[in-house]
């Protein structure tokens, strides 16, 4: 075992103070391992490699599982190695047998988070909450941190359309990172598009588009943040017309949906009302 302050042997006589009580204050990994174990071999000098590098963010406490068998069978190991985090007097996240190290990391990162997940995590309450303003700025320190962070950068795109920034909202769009966002991040695409390019001379006096006029105030309703007010005039334009404008209006519908999230009460009911309109 490597000498560190941060890597200590365990045993069921101090498994209380130094695991359960300490995790109350600093995150515990614990390694449950045995001499004969070959697999542990290969994993518990990566675990003490990442605990030094860590510099004191967790602990790591490793249990001989044949010197400490009442521990092995209270936290249920079935097989070695079995590695837990423990946050809290509590098992928070856990994985069994050997695990490449960017795996590992990302265990270790579950419990131990960096400012950069801190604000990530702040900035997408903010935008789940509709606090767009209050959004910013946890966005903008997470993508510091992480340039390239897919739930940052849809949450920064989400902020500018909320307020009334779609020019910028369209920069992070069109040049989205690979991910599973990715294809949300399209999804809004047409919103932004329709808000940065559509404004009040876009309709002629002597236009014969009567739903034109309605188009342009629910664009201006979500340029004002008021996005129920805005579903309710594009659904009765597809009331009128379902494939109005090439299908455009439908396509921006389905942005705002995405903007105000699955989490919000009413865009499952929006949803309904969509589907009912178009089949």
């Amino acid at each position: 075992m490597m000498s560190s302050e941060y890597i200590i042997d365990v045993n069921e006589a101090d498994f209380q103070y130094q695991v359960l009580a300490f995790s109350k204050n600093v995150p515990v990994v614990v390694d449950f391992w045995a001499e004969w174990c070959g697999p542990c071999k290969m994993l518990g000098p990566m675990l003490e490699k990442l605990a030094i590098q860590a510099n004191g963010a967790f602990r790591l406490a490793k249990v001989n599982v044949d010197h400490n068998p009442n521990l092995a069978m209270q936290f249920d190991v079935r097989g070695i190695p079995a590695v837990k985090g423990f946050r809290d007097g509590q098992v928070v996240a856990e994985f069994a047998g050997v695990q490449p190290e960017n795996a590992v990391r990302d265990f270790l990162r579950q419990l131990t988070p960096t400012d950069g997940d801190l604000n990530l995590e702040k900035g997408l309450s903010m935008v789940n909450m509709g606090r767009w303003t209050d959004a910013l700025k946890p966005l903008q320190q997470a993508l510091k941190a992480d340039p390239d962070q897919p739930r940052a950068l849809l949450g920064l795109a989400k902020a500018h359309l909320a307020q009334g920034k779609p020019s910028d909202a369209l920069v992070i769009l069109r040049n989205f990172p690979a991910s599973k966002e990715y294809t949300t991040a399209e999804t809004m695409i047409p919103l932004a598009t329709a808000l940065a390019t559509t404004t009040e001379e876009d309709i002629p006096l002597d236009s014969d588009d009567l739903l034109a006029p309605a188009y342009q105030r629910a664009l201006k309703l979500i340029a004002r943040d008021n996005i129920p007010a805005a579903l309710d005039g594009l659904l009765d334009i597809l009331r009128e017309d379902k494939d109005y404008r090439d299908g455009e209006v439908h396509q921006v519908i389905l942005g705002l949906l995405e903007l105000l999230g699955e989490e919000n009460p009413q865009t499952r009911e929006y949803r309904k009302e969509l589907a009912s309109l178009l089949f």
